[in-house]
C-alpha cells in the first residue's frame, strides 16, 4: 500500500514497451463501482475473490506491466498465478513511509480506523513474508523521485532479463 505501484508502474511499463493494468482500476471499470464500496457491500472477502477472477483473466495475457492491490498475496492461488505468469516485483517501502504518503488520504478501505500505523504495521507482518516468497525482485521505494525510481527499477528488470534468458526480448512474456 502506497509503494508506488500505480505511479512507477505506468512509468516503468512505458519505458519497457508494456500496456499497464492497474487490478483496482481495472476492478472499478468492470463492476462500475469504487474498491470502498465493493468492501462496504461485500467485504474484504468478495474483493478479494473479484480480485483473483481479474487476476486469473489478465495473468494469461502477454505484454503486461500488471499493479496489483497491496493484499494480492493473501491468497494461495493469487501468489501462484503470479509465479506462474512472469516477473514479480516487490516495490518495498516501510510503514513510515506508507503513514506519511497516506497523511491525507481517506480512501483506504483496511485503514478506516484510529489508529493506521498498527493497521498496517500487522499487515507488513502478515504480508512482508508472501511477498519475500513470491518476488523475483525485491525493489526498495523510499521518498525519492518517481521519474529515478522508475529508471532505477527498469535497469534492475532488464539486468533480471538478461541474466534469466539472455539475448531474448523478454517483453514480449
Amino acid at each position: 500500500m502506497c509503494s508506488g505501484k500505480t505511479t512507477i508502474g505506468r512509468l516503468v511499463a512505458r519505458e519497457l514497451g508494456l500496456e499497464f493494468h492497474d487490478c483496482d482500476q481495472d476492478l472499478e471499470k468492470i463492476t462500475g463501482a469504487s474498491v470502498n464500496l465493493i468492501f462496504d457491500v461485500e467485504g474484504e472477502i468478495g474483493f478479494r475473490e473479484r480480485e483473483t477472477q481479474l487476476l486469473r483473466n489478465i495473468s494469461e495475457m502477454k505484454g503486461l506491466l500488471i499493479a496489483t492491490g497491496g493484499g494480492v498475496v493473501t491468497r494461495a492461488e493469487n501468489r501462484k498465478l503470479l509465479r506462474r505468469s512472469g516477473l514479480v516485483v516487490w516495490l518495498k517501502t516501510t510503514v513510515h513511509q506508507q503513514i506519511e504518503r497516506l497523511n491525507h488520504d481517506k480512501s483506504r478501505p483496511l485503514l478506516q480506523t484510529p489508529d493506521r500505523e498498527a493497521i498496517l504495521q500487522k499487515l507488513a507482518r502478515e504480508r512482508d513474508p508472501l511477498y519475500r516468497k513470491v518476488a523475483d525482485l525485491i525493489f526498495s521505494s523510499p521518498n525519492r523521485n518517481k521519474r529515478f525510481s522508475a529508471k532505477t527499477l527498469c535497469k534492475q528488470i532488464r539486468n533480471h532479463w538478461e541474466r534469466e534468458s539472455p539475448g531474448e526480448n523478454r517483453a514480449q512474456h
